[in-house]
């Protein structure tokens, strides 16, 4: 079996997989508008080497709304947004991180886990290329779900600035 990873640019708000030598996937994400760093609670995107810990959503329709990692029922649609305006839209599937680099990501008040940041899709609409989420990093459905169907647990994601 090849080996997988996958790799985000938070310079170039890009995600691109890589199986053996190709590139199976590259496209647009958006990171923390905080910028990068590693502490609970400061919102931003970790840095490092991760491995995709858990992966949720398979065979759940595009667009499934997910909270607290668990669909919710809903469909997202712009008149569902409009009747919840606060809410961090977590849609289609949830790739889980773990950090790999103790005192970096792993571990304490950096750790990866614990902050609950995933790869997870995001409404197509919103902007992508453009640091924007709560620490996460947005795919288009689309894209999520082509990853998401590439990628295992125990794979390799490297989140470099």
């Amino acid at each position: 079996m090849k080996a997988r990873l996958v790799h985000v640019s938070l310079s170039r708000q890009r995600l691109t997989l890589r199986v053996g030598e190709g590139v199976r996937l590259e496209c647009p994400v958006s990171t923390a508008r905080n910028g990068a760093g590693e502490r609970y609670g400061s919102e931003c995107t970790p840095r490092g080497w991760h491995r995709i810990r858990v992966r949720i959503g398979a065979g759940c329709p595009p667009n499934t709304v997910f909270v607290g990692r668990r669909p919710t029922g809903e469909r997202y649609t712009p008149e569902l947004r409009r009747r919840h305006p606060g809410r961090d839209w977590v849609l289609t599937r949830i790739l889980w991180l773990s950090g790999l680099e103790p005192g970096r990501n792993r571990g304490g008040e950096v750790d990866t886990l614990r902050r609950h940041i995933y790869l997870h899709g995001c409404p197509d609409e919103d902007e992508l290329g453009a640091p924007g989420s709560h620490g996460c990093v947005r795919l288009r459905n689309a894209d999520m779900i082509r990853l998401f169907d590439e990628v295992r647990v125990g794979d390799r994601v490297f989140i470099e600035e």
